[in-house]
């Protein structure tokens, strides 16, 4: 299980030390032997599992440095997924000189994209839309490509890539390795397997999770005012500080999101109808720790990477016992503990039995919290994260941002949270408290003998 048992190269092994990475996860261990041998591989694991870890890894110490053109590709379903890979990639990567790992989505300026790629890249972390958008106009090309790599693919069906797919794989050598990892393996996956991947050796890791690492509860509710009260009603008892509450639809997301805003909550809402700067700022947020509560989609939250999510909520049954083990299993990730509450209802009865037999437990419909709970005002999040108008462009560092909060008898550095800076915007969560403060500090004082304009997200 070491990760010095397996035929990496040395400067591999030397930064997975420095970065404490010494034993491996089940999924890397069953699936990096065969990565490594040149094998086609099929992975099966639950978020968090570290199947990103195994196949950068893989593609790693298969790059030839010195030859400087497209080696490997990574198809991600979002942005946010694509995003998340490229930066554990790079992190993997650090211990080799001259790596140039190159990230393609959309939502995202085509001109960068362009002088990008006309400086040519080792890796390519993207999702299928763009990738093909550059593939067609002849700004990408595949024909040194010899490793595949398609992340989440259940989520890349379900969200219609398969044409993309299709065209992408159609441009790429027959000779190359091809990695399929999913979190749930329905028959599409299989079927797209069957074509693409050649006598694939096939690793699956189980989902289950033990009590002691997740407590689920159960309540079975009639309607959507039921529904809405109860998770009311659990969420101003339990107070999580990270909350994710999953649903089915767009529509039902930005319902529920309302709703819970309506009566006060911190709240936010993911999902596909939003714009792509909407999105990542409700990712930071909430990653930040400035809103309490993401309602969600499933495919939504794909490429969310929260550290101690306290508690999951499924406001309908997810659609299959996958979905549900995927959901839940966003939180009480790294041994911590988490929980999952479940609300379900007459039409659900099949889906129970199968949960019932996949966790071979009977499950019964647990009691709410007292609805005199419901007089209580919801808790505020811990943090805000303030918005400078200044980024990477300007040259902004974060240790310019946190000198400038805590100079002149500005705010404690303990109350400075998480800095992310952008080409044109930087992001700093401050503690609540010291909001006003930390506020005036950046618009009244100047950040490396320049003034910036500065406002706390909402």
């Amino acid at each position: 299980m070491l990760f010095s048992a397996l035929s990496l190269k040395p400067e591999l092994l030397e930064n997975l030390a420095t970065i404490g990475f010494t034993s491996m996860t089940p999924i890397q261990a069953q699936s990096l032997p065969s990565i490594l041998n040149g094998s086609d591989v099929i992975g099966q694991g639950k978020t968090g599992s570290g199947k990103t870890a195994a196949f950068g890894l893989g593609l790693l110490n298969k790059l030839d440095v010195k030859r400087f053109r497209v080696q490997s590709l990574v198809l991600c379903p979002t942005r946010e997924l694509a995003d998340q890979v490229a930066q554990d990639i790079r992190t993997l990567a650090r211990g080799i000189h001259n790596i140039k790992v190159l990230t393609l989505c959309g939502g995202v300026p085509m001109g960068r994209q362009i002088g990008s790629l006309e400086h040519g890249a080792h890796i390519i972390v993207g999702t299928p839309g763009r990738v093909l958008d550059h593939l067609e106009r002849g700004r990408l090309s595949l024909s040194h490509l010899n490793m595949l790599v398609l992340d989440e693919a259940d989520r890349m069906l379900e969200m219609g890539f398969q044409p993309a797919l299709d065209a992408i794989i159609e441009q790429a050598p027959q000779q190359r390795q091809t990695l399929l990892f999913s979190a749930t393996f329905p028959k599409q996956i299989q079927s797209v397997a069957e074509q693409i991947l050649h006598k694939p050796v096939m690793v699956k890791v189980a989902s289950t999770h033990e009590k002691s690492t997740i407590a689920q509860s159960f309540f079975r509710l009639e309607d959507n005012k039921e529904r809405m009260q109860a998770l009311r009603l659990l969420l101003l008892d339990k107070q999580p500080e990270s909350a994710v509450v999953f649903c089915n639809t767009k529509r039902e997301t930005q319902q529920v999101a309302d709703e819970l805003a309506d009566s006060g909550f911190s709240v936010l809402a993911l999902h596909g109808d939003l714009e792509q700067r909407d999105r990542d700022q409700t990712l930071l947020q909430f990653a930040n720790k400035s809103a309490c509560i993401l309602v969600a989609t499933d495919v939504a939250a794909r490429g969310l990477d929260i550290d101690a999510l306290d508690a999951v909520f499924n406001y309908h049954m997810a659609h299959d016992t996958e979905v549900y083990i995927h959901r839940i299993g966003r939180t009480g990730r790294a041994g911590s503990q988490g929980n999952a509450y479940t609300f379900y209802g007459e039409k659900d009865g099949y889906k129970m039995a199968l949960l019932a037999d996949h966790f071979e437990r009977e499950i019964t419909s647990d009691p709410l919290p007292p609805t005199t709970l419901l007089n209580n005002t919801p808790t505020a999040p811990a943090m805000v994260t303030i918005q400078i108008d200044g980024g990477k462009k300007q040259k902004l560092r974060p240790g310019d941002i946190l000198g400038a909060l805590t100079s002149n008898n500005g705010i404690e550095g303990t109350q400075v949270g998480k800095i992310h800076i952008t080409d044109f915007r930087a992001y700093v969560a401050v503690d609540r408290k010291v909001m006003k403060k930390a506020l005036a500090k950046i618009t009244s004082d100047k950040i490396k003998s320049r003034s910036y304009r500065a406002r706390a997200l909402r």
